[in-house]
């Protein structure tokens, strides 16, 4: 049977973070957890979701899409266009939205227990055209086999954006680790020091935007009747 971490790692993304008020942050999670993503989850191509945390109120969801156009179908499209007064209430208060809609470029993994990882690690670029090439070799076959020496690296997801809000990245890396000790490893103190990414931090462009969370909850899963990997399942 396959696991969901192997299908995990062929799915895109859909990355959005947003930031409710004080007063309300407890109606807020719970009109997310009850309301928002359950939606989400009974439309097609929609097979899971985790919640994250950082900072004091700022919340990250990390859709799994079996494909972007996901997000094209009319279940889809009604659902954001037609939304609840409650929803509509809420996505109007928050703060701090942003939404990157990712493909994905490739994927490695320790153990499919990456899947409930206590702390996900999110790195964003904007690459040059001319420079993607490049770019990806470096990740693919120099960063992330180095910091997937660390034991509690646990897995690397690297994304094609196809969408960006509200900043034009088109590169996102998510890391899975065990503990926030892995950013502070020797391992990863290695991989920034190789002569390949002192080579590509010579460019103007090399500006990566890192964002450290904490998984918030447990994570949602498409119901069994529309999921490919639950279907197989019960084969």
């Amino acid at each position: 049977m396959i696991s969901e971490w192997m299908q995990m790692q062929g799915w895109d993304v859909l990355f959005s973070e947003m930031t409710p008020a004080e007063p309300w942050e407890d109606e807020f999670n719970a009109w997310y957890d009850n309301e928002h993503i359950p939606l989400r989850m009974a439309l097609e191509g929609f097979e899971g979701a985790q919640r994250y945390k950082r900072n004091e109120r700022d919340y990250l969801t990390v859709y799994d899409l079996s494909g972007s156009g996901a997000l094209e179908t009319p279940q889809y499209r009604n659902l954001k266009n037609s939304p609840s007064a409650l929803t509509k209430r809420m996505l109007d208060s928050v703060a701090n939205f942003s939404r990157y809609v990712g493909k994905c470029i490739d994927a490695t993994s320790r153990e499919n227990k990456s899947i409930g990882a206590s702390v996900l690690y999110a790195v964003f670029f904007r690459v040059p055209k001319g420079d993607l090439a490049a770019f990806d070799g470096w990740y693919e076959r120099d960063h992330v086999p180095i910091l997937m020496e660390c034991e509690e690296w646990l897995a690397c997801r690297r994304f094609d954006l196809v969408s960006s809000h509200p900043n034009p990245h088109n590169r996102l890396a998510l890391h899975y680790l065990s503990s926030e000790r892995a950013l502070r490893s020797e391992a990863r103190q290695r991989a920034r020091e190789t002569e390949w990414r002192q080579q590509l931090s010579r460019n103007d462009w090399f500006k990566p935007v890192y964002m450290v969370f904490q998984k918030h909850g447990e994570r949602f899963h498409a119901p069994a009747s529309l999921s490919p990997l639950n279907a197989r399942a019960s084969r």
